[in-house]
């Protein structure tokens, strides 16, 4: 395979588990820290079936670790790599695609500090409930680095829709790339008020 077709395959292939499976998780994610807005103890049920699910190391590894850590890198990479020109060509895609870069910087290190304070604190044998969000987010610093981090992990996933529906083919007109770029804005307003509005709840 020459050097611009395997390029391209991964780059494919990054847009893919960036939409499937980490988009569908995140989502899942969000719905279900969104259970804190009824009450403690919805919340405490929701988290409690999802870390009893079977084959739950298995699933985690096949449908979240892996992925992002392809995902994470390759997008570091790309990131590293890419030109921004929007000092030159200031149009709105090359905001995006510079905004794209910087949410993934911004994302990927938010991802690893939150991993650590929960899933990591879990093995190590604390309970994951809203008692634990409310004392890790009463910290003034940790309340604010949530709001950039799942801010901009939804602005890089919802923006990513746009792209992958390039890279795939979807939209290849100028009017389906605008109609996509009107869903993404939707997308990105809509999971930002649901993780949000689950973030505020847990305070």
């Amino acid at each position: 395979m020459a050097s611009s077709e395997k390029s391209f395959a991964l780059r494919r292939l990054h847009s893919l588990l960036g939409v499937i499976p980490l988009g569908v998780f995140l989502i899942q994610h969000l719905v279900i820290n969104h259970f804190a807005v009824n009450s403690p103890e919805a919340f405490n049920k929701a988290s409690d079936f999802m870390w009893n699910l079977p084959f739950k190391i298995v699933l985690e590894t096949l449908v979240i670790y892996l992925p992002i850590l392809f995902h994470a890198i390759y997008g570091v990479y790309i990131a590293f790599t890419s030109k921004n020109n929007v000092t030159k060509y200031s149009t709105f895609r090359n905001w995006m695609f510079m905004l794209q870069r910087f949410t993934g910087i911004v994302a990927f290190i938010f991802i690893a500090i939150h991993v650590w304070q929960t899933r990591v604190q879990a093995a190590f044998g604390h309970h994951m409930n809203y008692d634990f969000m409310h004392d890790l987010l009463s910290n003034p610093i940790n309340f604010i680095g949530y709001i950039i981090g799942i801010v901009s992990v939804i602005f890089h996933f919802s923006n990513g829709l746009w792209s992958f529906a390039v890279s795939w083919g979807l939209t290849q007109s100028d009017k389906s790339q605008k109609m996509m770029a009107g869903v993404s804005l939707a997308a990105f307003v809509v999971i930002t008020f649901i993780g949000l509005r689950a973030l505020f709840a847990f305070i």
